[in-house]
């Protein structure tokens, strides 16, 4: 395990590993003279981006209603009253004639209804944004360093506790 699985070496180990193929793989992993070695850890982390999208469309029109509207309006008309009353057979001095007549004009209210457009209401539309969030799961992988050591290996760390390696 000295040089990491033998990922790692100088070019005098890997030549003294070449050299004694025929031996036990063991036995050329505990000859090499690896002294160190580094193994990188890897991660993986989440790039979130946002899309503007089409959601719908509001449209804003209007239509016609009609509905039939009664009004009660007060008209006056003027009538023409005929009162007799008997005379008691006066007498007269007038001749009877026929071209006599009396006009009475007569008047009366007429309704004539008549339509104009009035503004009764504005409606008006506009967009705002409005931020929300919205919580997303992803599994996210990562590397973690793993030591096996074999036989009576003694691990010494710079102050990390070696038991807790992935830390």
């Amino acid at each position: 395990m000295a040089d990491f699985f033998g990922l790692f070496g100088d070019d005098k180990s890997q030549n003294n590993d070449n050299a004694n193929t025929q031996m036990n793989d063991t036995a050329s992993n505990t000859q090499s003279s690896q002294n160190d070695g580094k193994l990188e850890l890897h991660k993986e982390e989440l790039d979130i981006t946002k899309n503007t999208v089409n959601a719908g469309e509001v449209v804003l029109s209007k239509e016609i209603v009609e509905e039939q509207k009664t009004v009660e309006v007060p008209v006056m008309h003027e009538e023409v009253v005929i009162t007799r009353r008997p005379v008691n057979d006066q007498s007269s001095t007038a001749a009877i004639s026929s071209d006599e007549s009396i006009h009475i004009p007569v008047s009366q209210e007429q309704v004539d209804a008549h339509k104009h457009t009035v503004t009764t209401e504005e409606i008006s539309a506009s967009k705002r944004q409005v931020s929300e969030t919205q919580q997303i799961e992803e599994t996210l992988r990562r590397e973690e360093a793993k030591v096996d050591t074999t036989g009576g290996v003694d691990i010494v760390s710079d102050g990390t506790d070696p038991s807790n390696i992935n830390s």
